[in-house]
This record gives C-alpha cells, sequence and structure tokens, in this order.
C-alpha cells in the first residue's frame, strides 16, 4: 500500500498536539514539586530518583526506541529541574550585584588609564593594551602573577593579559592564577598574532644557534622550529623580552621569535616573517580590573565554580545551559592546588546581561555548585 505523506503528518500534528499538553501538564506538576521541596526545605535534584525513572522508561520504550527515549526523558528532567530552581529561587542576590554594577558604570569605556602589563615595551600585551584604550599609561611587570597583584593592590585600574591563542590553546598560568586573585573582566578582545625571526643585523638564518621566546611563541611555530636542525629552544619570560634579549647580545648566532613592532622598536633585522605554524593565528586578551565595571552591550560572561566531587555532577551544571539555550564559548578546568585531583571550572558563554536568562542561569548554578564566582559581563572587540 502507497503511503500518504500528507495523512503521516497530519497525524504526526495531531501528536504533537497532544505531547505539548502532556508536556504543560509535567511542567505545572514540577512546579507543584518545588512547591513541596520549598516547604521542606528539599533540594531540586533528587538523583535516586532520576536513575530509577531513566530505568523504567528505558524499559517502557523498548530495545528500538530506548536510546531516543533516555536523550529525550534526560532533557525533559533537565528542563524540569531548571523550571523548579525559578520556583525555589525566584531572587539571585549576584545577578542583582551585577544589575547594580551596570547602574554604576559610566557608559563609555575610558580612552584612557593606568594599565599594567606583563613583560616589557613591544610585549604583545602593550599591542593589546593600546587597542583597549587610546592612550594607555603603561606599567610593565615580571610576571602574570604581578599584573594580578598590581590590580588588586590597586597600583593599576586596569591590567591586560593573554587567555588563549586560536593555535596553542589556553595559557595555563592565567587560568591557574585566577583561582588565586580576585578581579573582574571588563574587555575582551582578539589579536592577530604575527611571530617573526629577529637577528642583530647582518645575521644570517644559517648561523642561529639558539632561538628564545615566550612557551606559548614557541608552541605556535613549532612547524618553524622543527625544520631547524640543531637550534637550542630557549623558554623566556615574553617574546618582547626575548627581542630585548638578542638586541643586547653581542652574539652572531642568536634569534627571537617577536613582533614586528620588536624588529623597531630594538633595531633587529626580521630575516623570517609570520614563521608561525597557522596564517590564522589569533590570541584572546582580556581586560581586568579589581573593582566590578559593567558597561552597556555586554553580551559574554565568564565564571568559575566547583562542583561537589560526586559521579554527574558537572554534567548536572552543563545541563543548566542547554535547558536554557544559551551557548557555552569555553570551558576549561584547572586543579585546586589545595585539594587533591579536584578542579576548578572556568566558563566563557554568550548572553545578554539585561536576559533574564542570565538571571536564571545564575540562580542555578550557584544552587548546583559548592564554590561559585562571577568574573564579569563584557563585549569582545574582534
Amino acid at each position: 500500500m502507497e503511503l500518504d505523506l500528507n495523512k503521516i503528518r497530519e497525524e504526526i500534528n495531531a501528536t504533537d498536539k497532544e505531547i505539548v499538553e502532556l508536556f504543560k501538564q509535567r511542567m505545572n506538576l514540577a512546579a507543584s514539586v518545588a512547591e513541596y521541596k520549598k516547604q521542606h526545605n528539599l533540594p531540586v535534584l533528587d538523583a535516586a530518583r532520576e536513575r530509577a525513572l531513566l530505568a523504567k522508561i528505558a524499559d517502557m520504550a523498548g530495545e528500538e526506541f530506548e536510546k531516543y527515549a533516555l536523550i529525550l526523558y534526560h532533557t525533559m528532567m533537565d528542563v524540569s529541574k531548571s523550571y523548579q530552581h525559578t520556583k525555589l529561587t525566584p531572587e539571585s542576590q549576584m545577578y542583582n550585584g551585577i544589575q547594580a554594577s551596570l547602574d554604576r558604570t559610566q557608559k563609555v569605556f575610558p580612552k584612557k588609564a593606568k594599565v599594567a602589563c606583563q613583560g616589557v615595551e613591544g610585549a604583545y600585551s602593550q599591542i593589546a593594551a593600546g587597542r583597549f584604550f587610546e592612550l594607555p599609561a603603561i606599567n610593565y611587570y615580571p610576571s602574570f602573577d604581578a599584573v594580578f597583584s598590581a590590580i588588586e593592590r590597586g597600583e593599576c585600574r586596569y591590567g591586560v593579559l593573554p587567555i588563549e591563542n586560536s593555535t596553542a590553546g589556553s595559557v595555563k598560568k592565567v587560568y591557574e592564577l585566577m583561582i588565586r586573585h580576585n578581579f573582574n573582566i571588563v574587555k575582551s578582545l582578539r589579536l592577530k598574532i604575527d611571530h617573526n625571526l629577529l637577528v642583530r643585523r647582518g645575521v644570517k638564518l644559517e648561523s642561529i644557534k639558539e632561538i628564545v621566546s615566550h612557551e606559548q611563541a614557541i608552541n605556535q611555530c613549532s612547524g618553524f622550529l622543527g625544520m631547524l636542525e640543531g637550534v637550542k629552544i630557549t623558554v623566556c619570560e615574553n617574546t618582547a623580552v626575548a627581542a630585548k634579549m638578542v638586541a643586547q647580545s653581542e652574539r652572531d648566532d642568536i634569534a627571537a621569535l617577536s613582533s614586528r613592532d620588536c624588529a623597531e622598536l630594538y633595531g633587529l633585522e626580521n630575516i623570517a616573517p609570520a614563521v608561525q605554524d597557522m596564517g590564522n593565528n589569533y590570541t584572546r586578551f582580556i581586560c581586568i580590573s579589581k573593582e566590578p565595571e559593567i558597561y552597556p552591550g555586554a553580551d559574554k560572561c565568564s565564571i568559575m565554580l566547583v562542583t561537589a566531587n560526586r559521579p554527574g555532577m558537572l554534567y548536572n551544571v552543563l545541563s543548566c545551559f542547554n535547558a536554557l539555550g544559551i551557548n557555552m564559548t569555553k570551558l576549561e578546568s584547572t586543579p585546586i592546588p589545595e585539594r587533591d585531583f579536584e578542579s576548578m571550572f572556568y566558563f566563557d558563554f554568550s548572553v545578554s546581561v539585561y536576559s533574564d536568562d542570565l538571571k536564571q542561569l545564575l540562580c542555578e548554578l550557584e544552587a548546583r555548585s559548592e564554590r561559585f564566582r562571577f568574573l564579569g559581563a563584557y563585549s569582545e572587540i574582534l
């Protein structure tokens, strides 16, 4: 018998109507469950009941549809828990603090400010600072840790730090320091990075026996460096520091991986331009402050949190983003020094600071986390 597609679609539409009505009925019952839990001071998550329900659903669905039914009910339980959280925790003190910061912050990002950067003149952080501000007054510090500390002490209003690269990945040291320091992200940007082989005037490529640079730059140029036989690779604290070292050295067998700006700044010759592995090489920088500053149009947020060390707790957090349809753009885990085999999780996600979804997400994450920090709502310069 020939199938009638229109008739099949009519039956699907009728079935969908029934499913939606049953879904609404289930969500109303979930609200009643939330009210009971509120009265009896019970948590939203009942892991034992969830396991039992999923096992029953798998049996009812049968072998052919078991895995599809489990996907459906995992999602349904996630949105149910999300809805229950709105009933149990309608107010978020953290979200109220965000709104207060938005009200306090001036409406236009400042054109000039005192800024802390790691390294020396010519560092990529300095170039990034020039993108954030028209007239930055830059103080240089020897390490990322010192930049965080300068912000906490109030020596500079802002700090600029690299956080990830499109080729070499995250700057692990910065993520590790985020656990120890208090700060707020106020802006971010993506900076195109070109690494160049810089030498003293007259030095030839074939005479080079040592190349110095920052670890990230070395990682980003691994293909080029791998073609150089017998060349020692030395890590230093900054690409600009590497260029300065070469300029001050009297050796004719040493080179630096650094920026074009540093070639001009330190009187060096660029004998191999743009030697990074990928032409599309970008580093993302964040601009941090001591006090929270949230400027109009902020549509990115960053948080750090610790979950209870039990199976399924990270999934429990991730399900919040899925239930609310919020796009998570970054997830990074960093070991907590004082706790064996436990991690702090760093999240970037896209959501307007004015969105009710942000308010609900923060309510849920606060309830589901052991420790929770909101790091900032901001916009990114592309």
